[in-house]
C-alpha cells in the first residue's frame, strides 16, 4: 500500500479549513492544517510536506508571502493559491497554481491536487533544502 501524500493546509477561516480537511481526508490524503502563515511555516519545517494549499487572503501574512518563503525552504513542493483572481493576480507569487476560491468545484480541486502531487519526486537535482530562518538565527 503506498503511503498517503500528505497536504499542508493553510486557511484563517476555520469553518474553510474544516471544510477542506474533511474533503482531503476522505479522498485519502494526510492533512496537515494551520490557521496563520507563522503557524504553516512551522509545519512545513518540521513535516514532510507533499503539497501546499493556502487561502490568499489571511491577516499578517497573506498567501502570496507564505508560499514566498515556504519556497525559500523548499522549492520542490508544489504550492497552490486559493482566492479571489482579481486580488491574487495583481500580486507577485510564486505559487504553481492560482485557482479561484468561489468559483472552484470540489472535484476540479481534487483533480488539481492529484496532478501536482503526482509529479513531486523530490527536490529537482541540484536543488538544497534550506533551513527556515528561525532555525538560522538560533545557529547563530
Amino acid at each position: 500500500m503506498r503511503p498517503k501524500k500528505v497536504i499542508l493546509c493553510v486557511d484563517d477561516n476555520e469553518q474553510e479549513l474544516s471544510v477542506l480537511k474533511f474533503m482531503l481526508a476522505t479522498n485519502g490524503y494526510r492533512v496537515v492544517s494551520a490557521s496563520s502563515g507563522q503557524e504553516a511555516i512551522g509545519l512545513f519545517a518540521e513535516t514532510a510536506v507533499d503539497l501546499v494549499l493556502a487561502d490568499f487572503a489571511m491577516p499578517q501574512m497573506n498567501g502570496s508571502q507564505l508560499v514566498g518563503r515556504l519556497k525559500q525552504i523548499a522549492s520542490h513542493v508544489p504550492m497552490i493559491l486559493l482566492g479571489d483572481p482579481q486580488k491574487m493576480m495583481n500580486d507577485i507569487h510564486a505559487a504553481d497554481a492560482l485557482l479561484a476560491k468561489k468559483n472552484c468545484s470540489s472535484q476540479e480541486l481534487l483533480e488539481r491536487i492529484k496532478v501536482m502531487s503526482a509529479r513531486k519526486r523530490g527536490p529537482r537535482k541540484g536543488s538544497v533544502r534550506v533551513q527556515p530562518v528561525t532555525e538560522l538565527a538560533a545557529a547563530s
